[in-house]
């Protein structure tokens, strides 16, 4: 049996150092950012705030321009971001960036974790009924068990 060497304690390098937060415009998403940026705050980590936009929601297949609409909220997204930002600085700092990305968004948000080099990814619980059936975006995250995932309210 070879001896192991003494681990010696490194103050501040316990813990996330990125945290992806899912971020789409709804109730929960919103929930999930601001205690994403509790988490970030407390534990010095980056926090790295995503929107997946849709590649074709249903409004594209009947003709209707969405291109534009998905930039628009990844914009009012970002706008809100912010302003939440600029509301509690000198309060309140946090690292944080936006990112957007393409796809569904389970995919999406995996593709931003890995690129991202997540140690932690927080979203909202899903607010549509159809996801009983098919399984949420959380879910999903959950079971791939990459990361460790928590689900917000």
């Amino acid at each position: 049996m070879t001896e192991q060497p003494r681990h010696q304690f490194e103050r501040g390098t316990d813990g996330p150092k990125v945290i992806v937060a899912g971020l789409d415009g709804s109730d929960s998403s919103l929930r999930a950012a601001a205690y994403a940026a509790g988490l970030a705050r407390r534990q010095n980590a980056l926090l790295a705030l995503v929107y997946v936009q849709p590649l074709m929601p249903a409004g594209a297949s009947l003709g209707v321009p969405v291109a534009g609409t998905t930039e628009e909220i990844a914009a009012d997204l970002m706008a809100e971001v912010r302003s939440a930002a600029e509301r509690t600085k000198g309060t309140f700092e946090v690292r944080w960036e936006f990112h957007t990305f393409r796809g569904d968004p389970y995919n999406g948000l995996v593709t931003a974790a890995d690129e991202l080099k997540a140690d932690a990814v927080v979203v909202g619980a899903s607010e549509s009924a159809g996801h009983r059936f098919i399984g949420s975006v959380a879910l999903r995250l959950v079971k791939a068990g990459r990361w460790p995932v928590t689900v917000v309210p």
